[in-house]
């Protein structure tokens, strides 16, 4: 799990970390507070261990002891790059709520981040509009 917070510097050292994700279980939850190492990764903003924990199966809805999801982690902390990967995740459920009934859309609003909150809104609505239009017929 620390791995997730290594300041990797070279393509040799990003395989040593790529190793030590597959030996072990990337979705396990610590003890306290139960976050995974892609909620750690995602809150020290460390795009390339993001890549590198989704490219070996973490889970992007995965919640913490109070709810939390990475998405929601990402969207707290400022990291807008990471918000869009998460996004285009497609099991990404960017609607989750946490034990304060906040969603990753309220929490980056609360935070003060106007462009993060734009993204999520963005992509709640699109994808609302994506589902509603698959099964839809438009005659003029």
């Amino acid at each position: 799990m620390l791995a997730a917070l290594a300041a990797v510097e070279s393509p040799a050292e990003m395989k040593v970390v790529e190793q030590l994700f597959s030996k072990g279980d990337v979705n396990a939850k610590a003890s306290q507070a139960g976050q995974t190492a892609l909620m750690l990764a995602v809150s020290h903003g460390r795009m390339g261990m993001v890549q590198a924990l989704l490219a070996q199966g973490a889970e992007v809805n995965l919640q913490d002891d109070e709810g939390s999801t990475a998405l929601m982690c990402a969207s707290e902390h400022g990291h807008a790059d990471i918000v869009r990967l998460l996004l285009a995740q497609p099991c990404c459920n960017a609607t989750l709520t946490d034990s304060d009934d906040s969603t990753a859309l309220s929490i980056a609003l609360e935070a003060g981040h106007s462009n993060i909150a734009v993204l999520l809104y963005a992509h709640a609505n699109f994808s609302k509009g994506q589902a509603g239009l698959s099964g839809s017929h438009i005659s003029y």
